[in-house]
């Protein structure tokens, strides 16, 4: 049982799988507490009611005959709950003539352990909550928010922890706090000059779907 905000089928509005057609599953319990967050109702685990995990899973199946490509976990902070239980279940029911499950992909702050083996990590590090080393060298999606100038030098140092070898090495983003001005002219500024990084944006929002 796992305290669910909300789930719905939509488009992957941010980062590499922008457009994709994705099953958002929203856990409710988030300690890190930012600031701009444009999900505060999701912070509490009370205010939300728990939800057996196999009934999570089919409602994964019936977005997947509907065509959604992948399952994203996010919150809240995910990785407040042991996810393991989660993604095995996903993967079982998704399973169509025993292979190619429905792959997962996880969206979170990494300040706790991972689990569940997900199969894509979009970790969103936080300047007063900074992320596990083992976060920063398993993430395949580096998004880093900015607000002001300081949010530059964090996303620099969080990228020299990444990984980074022949095979496998992190996308880097730069996403603009949404409504903020300053936010957009750094991040673009930035991106413009350093082609390492890539520009995210909210795209569901400019787009009015969920």
């Amino acid at each position: 049982m796992l305290p669910v905000m909300e789930r719905f089928h939509s488009l992957q509005g941010e980062g590499a799988h922008c457009g994709r057609s994705a099953f958002f599953i929203r856990l409710a319990y988030c300690k890190v507490g930012c600031p701009w967050c444009d999900t505060k109702k999701s912070w509490s685990a009370e205010l939300h009611p728990k939800e057996n995990i196999i009934q999570l899973s089919l409602d994964a199946v019936k977005a997947q005959a509907d065509g959604a490509g992948f399952v994203v976990l996010t919150g809240g902070e995910p990785l407040h709950h042991n996810l393991t239980p989660l993604c095995k279940a996903i993967r079982k029911y998704t399973t169509i003539d025993g292979i190619n499950p429905m792959p997962i992909h996880l969206e979170t702050s990494g300040v706790d352990q991972i689990t569940g083996s997900p199969d894509w990590i979009t970790l969103s590090p936080k300047r007063h909550a900074p992320p596990r080393l083992e976060a920063l060298k398993l993430c395949q999606e580096l998004k880093v928010i900015v607000h002001e100038e300081e949010d530059l030098m964090f996303a620099e140092d969080m990228a020299d922890k990444t990984q980074k070898s022949l095979l496998k090495e992190t996308l880097l983003f730069l996403q603009p706090g949404w409504n903020n001005k300053k936010g957009h002219q750094l991040a673009i500024q930035y991106v413009r000059h350093n082609p390492k990084w890539r520009l995210s944006m909210q795209t569901h929002k400019l787009l009015g779907v969920q």
